[in-house]
């Protein structure tokens, strides 16, 4: 394996895919990265852009390792989604720095796409090529995608990667231009080993996380930290579910209160995979949660939506 691969676990065909690409200088001019978010693809991007600029220019390794991790090499734009803050686009990683989060999800705008038209425009400054990442290339509106599709028609010395679902998530006139990376889901053993050289070890004891990552280590993460921002009081009451009306109806109040409408969504599929799991509820208890979540989603007053699922545990 070419040594820039190393950090890549379970992805052994789009390692050879990428590797064979290099080796033989037959580079495409643009690549679909397609597979469920946290399974790496963003961490495959990284790892081919080293080992195609480090194949480049051997001598210059050390060099290109260097500004890579410190995200300063000229030859690489990496595209993420933005929030609209007083009308400039603000990186969704950005904006949760600053605390600019805005309840419209974050998407890749017009003005993001024209920003890579421009640095496509410049010759590459130390890399044979230029290479430029969109980040959840799903989130584009339409006059982004379009936009898009014009850099790719005529991308010059430049290639660029694409990182979404899958195909059906994008243009089919985008696809059409993209040679396709399949990303896989990972077995057990493969999780557990990204986990545990991750720092997360400790998610392998949390058979709820593991079931709504499915596969996929950085979402298992993602879930993690998610679980540990709750409140232990709310989240064992719960799990133990109301035992009166009284404290039913407090505990949909608190959760209305203390939660964004997100992070309720991922509370109840998390106490859906937990009451699952401990065979505490039948079907009917996990047709009545699917019904919950349906009115989350649809934008039911949430607090109304809590209290409806609670009492009805209660009387069942």
């Amino acid at each position: 394996m070419v040594p820039a691969f190393e950090p890549l676990v379970g992805q052994e065909q789009a390692i050879a895919l990428l590797t064979a690409a290099i080796e033989r200088q037959r580079v495409p001019p643009a690549y679909l990265f397609a597979g469920p978010d946290g399974i790496g693809r963003a961490l495959a991007a990284r790892c081919f852009i080293e080992a195609l600029f480090c194949a480049e220019q051997p001598a210059q390794a050390a060099v290109i390792r260097q500004k890579l991790t410190q995200g300063n090499h000229p030859d690489l734009l990496w595209v993420e989604p933005s929030y609209l803050v007083n009308g400039v686009a603000v990186p969704a990683s950005e904006a949760r720095r600053q605390g600019q989060v805005r309840k419209t999800p974050p998407q890749i705008r017009l003005e993001q796409v024209r920003e890579i038209g421009r640095f496509l425009a410049r010759p590459s400054l130390e890399a044979g090529r230029a290479v430029v990442v969109l980040e959840q290339a799903e989130t584009m509106a339409e006059a982004a995608a379009n936009g898009l599709l014009k850099t790719l028609e005529e991308p010059g010395a430049a290639t660029l990667i694409l990182l979404a679902p899958g195909p059906e998530a994008l243009l089919p006139t985008l696809v059409s231009r993209c040679q396709r990376v399949p990303f896989q889901r990972l077995a057990s053993e493969a999780m557990a080993e990204v986990l545990e050289r991750s720092g997360y070890g400790e998610i392998l004891q949390q058979p709820s996380v593991l079931s709504l990552a499915q596969g996929c280590p950085g979402a298992a993460i993602a879930h993690w930290n998610r679980l540990q921002s709750l409140d232990p009081g709310q989240l064992q009451s719960l799990l133990t579910l109301p035992t009166s009306l009284v404290e039913a109806l407090r505990l949909a109040r608190e959760i209305d209160k203390s939660l964004e409408l997100e992070d309720q969504v991922w509370l109840l599929d998390y106490w859906q995979q937990q009451l699952w799991q401990s065979g505490r509820v039948g079907a009917g208890g996990l047709k009545r949660l699917e019904e919950t979540r349906r009115q989350l989603l649809g934008f039911v007053q949430p607090r109304l939506v809590w209290e409806t699922t609670l009492i009805g545990f209660l009387e069942g």
